[in-house]
């Protein structure tokens, strides 16, 4: 079974340009995605500027996407984060959702997804006030599909290091308490997931009451560690089987738009071929696809270079890689001249931007 494919825009750092996001998502929907969320974290009025209303240009080009998603058959949704609402849900805070909610579906918006990913979460009853949250949107949005993101996301243990220990039993209250139309996002064992089996997928479904959408971190690369390395390699560790366990499986693009491509293209052929799929023949009949076979050889002769060693261990072979994919007139190659020269490279966690 092929799960609903899409992309959630949700990565720290620099957002893709207007422009790339639509040439990107045009592609994304030949390859039969059918959904997009837009959520960078670099956008302040979905996150910790929430309350604020966007500036008239910038509300302008959100509705352009959501015309262009529509007009290509995608589903276009946003992600809205607002920010630690869960601990002063009071009168006031109501009425400033329910208003950042009528802005949002002004824009024109199939779905909603609230997201409370990356805050604190050491309240015990953190699941009731977040289910209340969500229903209220429930109850207000004009968008057909409401999902939610918990703010312990993961099994993974670092939640709790960097978050604060979770409530016990928070995924089963979670569960019990969402109504069953809402979706649930969910990145697995881990942030950054190897690999999804149908043993983990099926204990998440239990605790939800339902299939969990997955936010799966890959090709991802934000941050002061993974903005040293281009994530191109095909997907591995998503066998078509989970297909039948999942609601929906969304990818968390690179900072680089074009070469996300890459790895989305090889998504959809493993759900496709099945027991059939082979990695590296799915990365090259991708790059090809791309920007032509030469392109393709190019990039898999450096795949290590890029993707293993990194911006740091390059040093001395960076001004060499920049005239070799300069010779490329193509966005992909261009994204990775940029990378060389160290535009996308960052030193610290850039949120809010």
């Amino acid at each position: 079974m092929v799960p609903e494919l899409g992309v959630i825009e949700g990565y720290f750092g620099r957002p893709w340009q207007h422009e790339d996001r639509k040439l990107v998502l045009t592609r994304l929907r030949e390859l039969r995605f059918s959904f997009f969320h837009y959520a960078p974290k670099a956008d302040a009025f979905l996150r910790r500027r929430w309350r604020e209303p966007y500036p008239p240009a910038r509300l302008a080009e959100l509705t352009d996407l959501s015309s262009h998603c529509r007009g290509q058959g995608l589903r276009f949704g946003v992600g809205l984060s607002p920010y630690e609402l869960y601990r002063n849900f009071s009168v006031t805070a109501r009425n400033d959702f329910i208003a950042k909610l009528k802005e949002l579906d002004e824009i024109g918006i199939d779905d909603l997804a609230i997201l409370f990913d990356d805050t604190r979460g050491d309240v015990p009853d953190l699941a009731a006030r977040e289910a209340e949250i969500v229903h209220t949107a429930l109850d207000t949005t004009r968008a057909s599909r409401v999902l939610m993101c918990p703010t312990y996301y993961s099994d993974d243990r670092m939640l709790d290091v960097v978050f604060g220990q979770r409530p016990q039993g928070y995924l089963q209250e979670l569960g019990r308490r969402l109504d069953p139309r809402v979706g649930v996002y969910w990145t697995g064992e881990e942030i950054c997931a190897r690999e999804f089996s149908p043993g983990h997928l099926a204990h998440v479904a239990e605790c939800l009451r339902r299939k969990p959408t997955l936010w799966d971190n890959y090709p991802v690369n934000d941050g002061p560690v993974m903005s040293r390395f281009l994530h191109l390699r095909a997907f591995t560790g998503r066998p078509s089987v989970i297909g039948t366990f999942v609601a929906a499986h969304a990818i968390n693009p690179a900072l680089q738009p074009h070469l996300s491509l890459l790895p989305a293209a090889t998504l959809a052929a493993s759900y496709r071929d099945g027991a059939a799929y082979c990695y590296m023949a799915a990365f090259r009949e991708a790059a090809s696809e791309l920007a032509g076979a030469h392109f393709a050889e190019t990039l898999e002769e450096d795949l290590h270079a890029l993707q293993d060693r990194g911006w740091h261990e390059l040093e001395q072979d960076r001004e060499r890689l920049r005239h070799r994919y300069a010779a490329f007139e193509h966005p992909a190659a261009r994204e990775v001249v940029r990378w060389l020269g160290g535009a996308d490279t960052v030193d610290r966690w850039v949120e809010d931007a």
